[in-house]
């Protein structure tokens, strides 16, 4: 999507910032939105691009098109996947969530899958690997290169009609990981063609809670996503 420069791209994110201090920056991401820009060619493509980061780098830069304040991706949502997440104002503090990520943080999501599920809880841990074009992900077998570990931890909640309601704790940061998952394992998420579920009116996957460990205070902070009604 291209912004006009007659509409500011902070109105995007204006009113769903949760959290805002020196270091960081958390808001409530809008399902249907880029977190950050795909890969178009030119600078000025990508910063004109609709993404959560272009919305607060013009927030930061009160519509200052000459300022160099920015801020710095931490971690990624998908597109269709709403809720809480966090950026940096630096790259130094970018870089220690980046590196300590698994020890720092703690994410909670709800899903509404497919099918039944019998069990109350369970766990998922396999070797994903992204296709050569970036665009799928997949389980693989231990030794082959480029996969990296994944584990998925989640107790399912409520049954509703021919769906499942489940509360998903990750214990990895990897691409698409609660989507293939769930989907491998023969409940996809509701909503997601991508990965084998039947169209529906969005992805129904949404960010619930980020708590972590401030990187200046040392303090754990806690934040939560307004719950919409098809996750309770």
């Amino acid at each position: 999507m291209r912004v006009s420069r007659r509409v500011r791209p902070s109105s995007l994110i204006a009113d769903r910032i949760l959290y805002e201090d020196r270091d960081v920056i958390v808001v409530d991401k809008p399902e249907g939105v880029l977190s950050t820009h795909t890969k178009l060619h030119t600078r000025a493509a990508r910063e004109e691009q609709m993404t959560v980061e272009n919305a607060l780098n013009d927030y930061l830069r009160k519509g200052q098109r000459r300022s160099s304040l920015r801020v710095w991706l931490v971690h990624r949502l998908d597109r269709e996947t709403s809720g809480v997440m966090m950026f940096a104002k630096s790259p130094e503090v970018a870089e220690k969530f980046r590196s300590n990520w698994n020890l720092l943080t703690e994410k909670t999501y709800r899903a509404r899958v497919e099918g039944e599920i019998k069990e109350d809880s369970g766990v998922f841990e396999s070797m994903l690997l992204e296709d050569s074009r970036g665009y799928k992900v997949r389980s693989v077998a231990q030794n082959v290169p480029g996969a990296r570990k994944a584990r998925t931890e989640w107790k399912k909640l409520s049954r509703v009609g021919t769906t499942t309601l489940v509360e998903v704790y990750l214990k990895s940061g990897r691409k698409n990981q609660i989507r293939v998952h769930f989907s491998e394992a023969g409940h996809p998420v509701v909503g997601d063609v991508k990965y084998g579920a039947a169209p529906s009116d969005r992805l129904y996957l949404h960010s619930l809670r980020l708590a972590f460990i401030h990187p200046r205070t040392g303090k754990k902070l806690e934040f939560s996503s307004p719950q919409d009604s098809w996750l309770s």
